[in-house]
């Protein structure tokens, strides 16, 4: 896949996943960085459990890359979470 392809997706990914988990975008650089390493997390737990990653530009690489941005905004609302309560 080349670089404007994972942009478009990370873009896609990084959206989705954002409305579901707090309801508003991160901002559009935000998105895009989200949602690249969201595919790449997904991906990742992907194979751990026997499916597959990333495939190309397509529906499954989108729902990999959204569940694993789900995922990274997870752990960074519970990490960010952390740091402003105390």
């Amino acid at each position: 896949m080349g670089i404007i392809a994972w942009i478009i997706l990370g873009l896609i990914a990084g959206f989705i996943a954002s409305k579901i988990v707090n309801k508003s975008g991160q901002g559009v650089m935000m998105d895009i960085v989200l949602g690249i390493v969201g595919a790449l997390v997904g991906g990742f737990l992907m194979s751990i459990i026997g499916g597959a990653g990333i495939t190309g530009f397509n529906i499954w690489s989108i729902l990999v890359a959204i569940f694993g941005a789900i995922v990274v905004l997870w752990i960074y609302h519970a990490v960010a979470g952390r740091r402003t309560v105390g």
